[in-house]
């Protein structure tokens, strides 16, 4: 065992897990996976009172915070790591009993924030359906003559949520006739023109832009216009 002075500054009871094969100094039983000095000498589990307790690895901060407080009996087992040359947590010891009424309450943590999450994620959809319909509006009134499920086909593929499009700029929530343009336009460019079919031949972006331009602007005059001859 290495000496005690190089363990961490933990309270309460401490087992040990050997590195080296050890025996109870009371009963002679070993090799013990795991013991408790008393006076320097080494006890088993069953000699130390401590045989009922269960073994909690760690890895789970809320559960086992929640075992030491509803277990009467714990302990910090530690074991020396021979390359950092010090004790290291393995886990707690703790009542079953203790152990089984700390999963309880995590799971009903759990459970708590599943439903949280999705309450949110109802909310954030109830949301974006929401700005989904008034960017639609915007852009019926930008454009009278777009065909209404185009528009909310562009709303919704503009203001899709972590898509990072124009909608979801702060210029697009704000719902600023740039930014409703830029997304009418972009639908157009992809849909009513063959763009995407320049970029596939090989036509650099620019020069792919350059030459739908005229299509583009086309099509945004009739939806315009569409609408001014409607009000005369």
């Amino acid at each position: 065992m290495a000496p005690r002075t190089m363990l961490p500054p933990l309270t309460g009871l401490l087992v040990f897990q050997p590195l080296r094969r050890r025996h109870c100094a009371e009963c002679r039983r070993g090799p013990l996976p795991a013991l408790v000095l008393e006076d320097g000498a080494p006890r088993c589990l069953d000699c130390a009172d401590l045989a009922h307790l269960v073994f909690l690895p760690s890895g789970d901060t809320a559960l086992t915070r929640r075992s030491r407080e509803e277990s009467t009996l714990s302990a910090v087992v530690v074991r020396f790591n021979r390359r950092k040359g010090r004790y290291e947590r393995q886990g707690v010891m703790v009542e079953e009993a203790a152990l089984a009424r700390a999963e309880q309450r995590c799971l009903a943590d759990g459970e708590a924030r599943r439903r949280r999450r999705v309450r949110d994620a109802r909310r954030r959809a109830a949301q974006d359906a929401l700005f989904a319909q008034a960017f639609a509006a915007e852009i019926l009134r930008l454009f009278p003559g777009c065909p209404p499920d185009r528009a909310r086909a562009i709303a919704l593929h503009a203001s899709e949520r972590g898509s990072g499009r124009v909608g979801r700029s702060a210029a697009g929530r704000a719902l600023t006739e740039g930014a409703v343009t830029s997304a009418v336009v972009a639908s157009v460019r992809h849909l009513d023109t063959p763009y995407d079919r320049l970029l596939m031949s090989g036509v650099p972006r620019h020069e792919a832009r350059r030459r739908i331009t005229p299509m583009v602007a086309t099509v945004l005059r009739g939806w315009t216009e569409a609408g001014v001859g409607s009000a005369g």
